[in-house]
């Protein structure tokens, strides 16, 4: 058994040291700089990174005046779309081709699970972050979602919305989502660094959870959106954070987001195979 865990902690290691080092040439390619080696641990992030991370409001109302425009093109303030039930947030872009995707297909799975009634029990509410998607791509990311969750009454329930940056600002700040633009591999600033995670609201429209991550079990999703139901306001939680950041196809590898899944799931394992 020592011998096997051995190899294990070996195997382990190298890929981490591998993943690690391909994750700083992708990043040097694309003119990243960092105070510290990326990924050394979960901890020590690229200087660029340092302004993408998440400060807890909870109990602050979100920014109901804010106007935005959803999947078939109707404006409205935010408040058309929360202050009705518990609310579930997802703030993303709709052309993200990394982890954006995994977020709104991980919440997907689970309410789809979670014994709840979209529409009813709770509404969806999806922001993209950049000003420069449009209808089209929110409903196009509407339908992906739906595919997924394949509840009956979910297309009303869900909302995909897009808006201004003075909106997006708006909603950013009252949620603290913060992040910031990055050069795609084209050198153009077209994508977002930011973190996973998604949210909760009371029906009066004010935060009452986080939860961070890629996949949301169930029964956290059902408790969260009970407790919201009642307007409780959790306590302010640890997040463990996975960032979005970009996908370099000239050298074919992600940056830190992969990384940091990587060097949690290494750590985690460390300590199981350690307990053995």
């Amino acid at each position: 058994m020592k011998r096997i865990g051995g190899f294990v902690l070996a195997t382990i290691a190298t890929g981490l040291t591998l993943s690690i080092e391909s994750c700083s040439n992708a990043l040097h390619a694309q003119g990243y700089s960092a105070d510290r080696p990326v990924g050394a641990t979960a901890q020590q992030l690229p200087t660029y990174l340092q302004h993408a991370g998440i400060e807890q409001r909870l109990n602050q109302s979100l920014p109901l005046t804010a106007s935005f425009t959803d999947e078939s093109n109707v404006s409205a303030p935010l408040s058309h779309w929360i202050g009705h039930r518990p609310t579930v947030l997802a703030l993303v872009y709709y052309k993200c081709t990394m982890m954006c995707p995994e977020v709104l297909h991980g919440l997907a799975e689970g309410l789809k699970q979670a014994n709840m009634i979209a529409g009813k029990d709770y509404d969806i509410v999806t922001f993209s972050i950049d000003p420069a998607d449009s209808a089209a791509d929110a409903a196009k990311e509407k339908a992906n979602f739906l595919r997924t969750l394949g509840l009956p009454g979910a297309a009303e329930a869900a909302h995909f919305l897009t808006g201004s940056s003075a909106s997006i600002e708006a909603i950013s700040a009252s949620t603290g989502f913060q992040y910031v633009r990055v050069p795609g591999p084209d050198g153009k600033l077209d994508q977002f660094a930011h973190s996973s995670v998604i949210m909760f609201a009371t029906p009066d429209g004010r935060l009452s959870k986080y939860i961070s991550g890629i996949e949301y079990p169930p029964r956290d999703l059902r408790l969260a959106l009970l407790n919201a139901s009642e307007k409780r306001i959790s306590n302010p939680v640890d997040l463990l954070l996975i960032y979005c950041c970009s996908y370099n196809p000239v050298v074919g590898r992600y940056s830190v987001a992969i990384l940091r899944v990587v060097s949690i799931a290494g750590m985690v394992t460390l300590v199981v195979v350690g307990g053995c």
